[in-house]
């Protein structure tokens, strides 16, 4: 062999083996891909694990009254691993799959019996260890479906998966909603939702989940490794009574109106306790939802109801006396080449300041207030100050406008900014800053920072309790604060707001009928006008102070006694009749008849005893018995068969409801008074949703 025979054997030999090793190569590499590539792929997955975050459920919001307000409720997603332990074997799995099949179809009704059968046939030959079968599942809906075919098999054996999730609602819907507010992401934090966060949220527990094909993480256990802890509860101001009624009076005022938007507040003045909140924005023409909270963002020009505050201060200083004469000529006066009117054509004449606040006239407290203080515009304001106007209130609830008193010191001071403020322009308070200042003189001078929420609880636990922050302890002295509230009653019993006069209480307050600037046109485009009314009742011992603002009504007027006055008084007469406390002191109240008990309706003995306690009446008490229609009649546990039509006879409408919901009856009321008649005799047995019609004398 010669030497060149020789060099192309070893380069063919070296090429040969070199193809050799990349066959192989390529070979491994198509098994490693092709064949085992499922197995080394679930091997890889099922080294692949982390923590998952559990949110923690919600705490929930409490009304003053214990309704809830708002709550969080579980909602599922319904997964399934389809090579569970329980159905591993394929004779079990495809011996119930179409039972499941049909109770999914349906119970969900969204799907075919056929369509489910498929999909979890077709999930099953994949090997699907996180089949989602459906989502947002309810908890009754939930225990449904744990009933069915395979997923009754037990909680690891038949592949059932259920992931929680807490769906935030309001029980009451639409009421306070604003308050109660909402958290989300990349949203600024809203109401009590937002500015509680940190006692609502809980805290977040974790999960060891598994990545599996697709990409998907599923838990590797059924519990979390971590368990997060719920949030605390927070007990609010509202009483859901008066927020309804305050919401119903201003809706309906405002479809009247056609207006814009408005809103209601009412405060308990000696806690400074928010009892309701409404807001309304127009949505189209007698549509109005709750969008905004005017009440503690919006700041405006408040008009005349801050004459209270400018008869405050000159009263306070001296400047004037309630009997001192002021002239208001023909209605006009003008000062630095601007003219300011009164709303009275022709004007009031010579009048004393009394009765000058009572009829809202301009010319006079701007008169009063340019005389006085022209000099020494800062006394003014310094005395504005002095009552905290130029202050927010520091709200437990994010949002609060900033209000704005001018000073001589502010750049946009003119000659014409003292007059102007006297009457409430030229300067900017939220609703709820002029309603803490009416409450202020409604709580004999004390003002206390609005409260919303009163008490944080955890598992029932106090965990915080929130009382009034006191602003300042007198705003003006007790002279002052007395010739003011005698001021504030006249305006309803003489002034601008006779027409919220009525026979059984008084009520103290000020009309506010103010021009709106239209931003940069200012008052010299299309007028548009803001109606308020601020006040409290009752006017001889304050319990409840109000504020009532409506925006550019189009329809019936737009002075503040049309628009805003109606709301105050339908909102205050409601609240008045149904708090007794208002009218009467039960304290000392003791029944004094030792022959007679009195008459009552039937009901459950440990109330009615409860009510005799309270009157200091000692009886006894007779059990139910058969138509024992004169005599008292008790209801006792034995009363209440269950499965059993109650006994309703003698009752009132609010007992008798309240048992029929329980035993799931459907009732039909007619008449008042105390049931008389059932439809439906006492004892017999009961079907679910059944008719009954109850007859009340």
């Amino acid at each position: 062999m010669n030497i060149r025979t020789d060099i192309l054997l070893r380069v063919y030999l070296s090429f040969g083996v070199m193809v050799i090793f990349a066959v192989a190569v390529l070979y491994k590499m198509f098994g490693l891909q092709m064949v085992e590539g499922q197995h080394w792929q679930a091997m890889a997955d099922s080294l692949s694990t982390r923590y998952q975050t559990v949110e923690a459920t919600r705490g929930n919001i409490f009304s003053s009254d214990g309704s809830l307000l708002a709550t969080s409720v579980p909602e599922y997603d319904v997964r399934m691993d389809m090579v569970a332990p329980g159905i591993l074997e394929d004779d079990v799995f495809y011996a119930k799959v179409d039972s499941l099949a049909s109770n999914l179809a349906v119970f969900f009704k969204d799907k075919s019996v056929d369509q489910y059968r498929r999909l979890l046939r077709k999930a099953r030959k994949d090997r699907n260890r996180y089949y989602l079968v459906k989502r947002n599942v309810s908890f009754q809906e939930m225990k449904v479906v744990r009933t069915f075919p395979i997923f009754n098999l037990g909680k690891y054996k038949g592949g059932l998966i259920a992931e929680q999730k807490n769906k935030r609602i309001l029980p009451f819907k639409t009421l306070a909603a604003r308050t109660i507010g909402y958290k989300n992401e990349n949203v600024q934090p809203v109401g009590l939702e937002g500015a509680y966060a940190n006692y609502i949220d809980g805290l977040k527990g974790s999960r060891l989940v598994q990545r599996i094909a697709g990409g998907s993480w599923m838990p590797i256990n059924e519990d979390t490794e971590v368990a997060p802890t719920d949030g605390a509860d927070i007990i609010s101001t509202i009483d859901i009574n008066m927020q309804d009624v305050a919401q119903r009076a201003l809706e309906k005022q405002l479809i009247a109106s056609d207006a814009d938007n408005g809103c209601v507040i009412l405060m308990e003045v000696a806690t400074g306790e928010v009892r309701a909140v409404a807001n309304f924005t127009r949505v189209d023409e007698g549509h109005y939802k709750e969008k905004f909270n005017y009440a503690i963002a919006q700041s405006s020009e408040p008009g005349s109801t801050f004459k209270l505050a400018s008869y405050m201060a000159a009263l306070e200083d001296g400047k004037i006396d309630t009997s001192d004469i002021v002239d208001t000529e023909d209605g006009t006066f003008r000062v630095h080449r601007h003219t300011i009117r009164d709303s009275h054509h022709g004007g009031y004449g010579k009048i004393s300041v009394k009765r000058a606040f009572e009829v809202s006239s301009n010319t006079a407290i701007t008169k009063l207030i340019h005389q006085n203080y022209k000099d020494n515009p800062g006394a003014f304001t310094k005395r504005l100050y002095a009552m905290h106007l130029n202050d927010p209130l520091g709200l437990q609830i994010p949002g609060e406008g900033t209000p704005l008193i001018k000073t001589p010191k502010s750049k946009s001071w003119s000659g014409l900014s003292l007059p102007q403020m006297a009457y409430g322009y030229e300067l900017k308070v939220t609703p709820l800053q002029m309603l803490t200042l009416y409450n202020a003189v409604a709580n004999d001078g004390k003002m206390v920072a609005p409260l919303f929420v009163k008490e944080i609880r955890r598992l029932g636990n106090t965990v915080e309790k929130f009382e009034a922050r006191v602003i300042n302890e007198k705003i003006v002295s007790e002279e002052t604060l007395g010739k003011i509230k005698g001021m504030l009653e006249g305006v309803v019993e003489e002034g601008t707001a006779r027409e919220l006069k009525n026979s059984l209480f008084k009520m103290a307050g000020k009309t506010g009928t103010a021009q709106m600037a239209d931003g940069a046109a200012g008052y010299k485009s299309k007028r548009r006008y803001q109606g308020s009314f601020a006040g409290y009742f009752p006017a001889d011992n304050p319990k409840y102070s109000m504020i009532v603002v409506i925006q550019n009504p189009r329809k019936g007027g737009y002075y503040a006694i049309k628009v805003a006055a109606p709301v105050f008084k339908e909102v205050a007469e409601r609240v008045y009749a149904a708090d007794a406390q208002m009218y009467h002191d039960f304290n000392h109240l003791k029944y004094t008849s030792v022959n007679n008990i009195p008459t009552i309706k039937a009901g459950f003995q440990k109330d009615s005893q409860h009510v005799f306690n309270a009157f200091g009446l000692n009886t006894r008490h007779k059990e139910a018995e058969e138509d024992t229609t004169e005599e008292l009649r008790f209801l006792v546990d034995d009363d209440i068969d269950e499965g059993r039509v109650p006994d309703l006879r003698g009752m009132g409408l609010k007992d008798a409801m309240y048992l029929l919901g329980n035993v799931g009856m459907k009732p039909f009321v007619k008449g008042k008074g105390k049931v008389v008649k059932q439809s439906v005799t006492p004892g017999e047995t009961i079907n679910k949703g059944l008719p009954i019609t109850i007859e009340l004398e």
